[in-house]
């Protein structure tokens, strides 16, 4: 990185002397070309970032998916048995909100998801601490929480189904498993990854604990907390999706599992963008607030 700048101030001091009316020949003995004629660097320069970022722009995407299911079950591409096209879809949500089928299971499935989302936040935030400014907590947490991050958590719940039941208590604690998992990783390489200057610095500056976690390790573990709650609230809707087909007698996938023994497609899929609506707003609520909160960092993303 030093280098590079090096070597880019000295492309632009070469530059600038070379420039008409620095040095040499005066501006008006020069060509009319070579007086109106920009600097070598303003002409040769290269914009490397992504560009401008637009404005509700991530909604471009699934429109454009939406806009080719809509064509292709106009044209008779898509048979309705299989995939049923957006107008029966709509139609079917609307006779869903009108009989309150699709509110109840909503509010019950935004109610797990948001049970085993604290759960799991809370918790993942409390190990990765904990390891993360303590030599024993890494050494007695670091090890087992990555050997768990190699274990899936739906692959535990056969055992969280004998050592639970299948009643509430499991559908949570599956979901919470699989949050504090991206929590704690995420979290903790945030947190082991402080510059050790700064360590330094608070030391020969005599903070106390409690300034040097407010100063320091809370500012500089916070974009690994964002990335993991980004990527917790993800982990919250696939968990929610498999224990809601677990024996559950409501939520939004226990509506889409009686709806494929029926062969329902309009109402699987009713199901499939609620949990889609719900994900994307979660996730675009958490990018609002890292903004908001990280609003001091330039980065690409704007």
């Amino acid at each position: 990185m030093t280098e590079l700048l090096t070597n880019t101030r000295a492309t632009h001091r070469t530059a600038t002397a070379a420039a008409p009316g620095r040095a040499g020949t005066p501006d008006r003995q020069r060509p009319a070309e070579a007086r109106s004629a920009p600097p070598a660097s303003r002409t040769t320069r290269r914009r490397l970032g992504p560009g401008r970022a637009v404005p509700f722009g991530r909604l471009i995407g699934p429109v454009l998916v939406i806009a080719l299911w809509w064509f292709a079950s106009a044209v008779g591409y898509l048979d309705p048995r299989i995939l049923s096209g957006p107008g029966t879809v709509l139609s079917t949500a609307s006779d869903l909100l009108s009989s309150g089928r699709l509110q109840d299971n909503v509010l019950i499935s935004l109610q797990r998801a948001g049970s085993g989302l604290l759960l799991g936040v809370s918790t993942g935030v409390v190990l990765a601490v904990a390891a993360g400014l303590s030599r024993t907590g890494e050494y007695l947490l670091d090890g087992p929480l990555q050997i768990k991050r190699a274990i899936p958590s739906l692959a535990m719940l056969p055992l969280l189904i004998l050592w639970l039941g299948i009643g509430e208590q499991m559908k949570v604690t599956v979901i919470a498993l699989g949050v504090a998992v991206n929590m704690y990783i995420n979290t903790y390489a945030s947190l082991t990854g402080i510059d050790s200057a700064y360590v330094e610095l608070a030391e020969s500056l005599d903070l106390s604990r409690a300034q040097f976690v407010r100063k320091v390790v809370v500012p500089g573990s916070l974009p690994g907390f964002f990335v993991g709650l980004r990527l917790g609230v993800t982990a919250s809707w696939l968990g929610l999706i498999v224990v809601e087909q677990v024996n559950a007698t409501s939520g939004i996938g226990y509506m889409m599992f009686q709806a494929q023994q029926y062969a329902q497609s309009d109402v699987i899929i009713v199901g499939l963008v609620a949990y889609g609506i719900f994900g994307f707003a979660s996730d675009a609520a958490v990018r609002a607030v890292e903004r908001k909160v990280l609003s001091w960092r330039r980065t690409l993303a704007g």
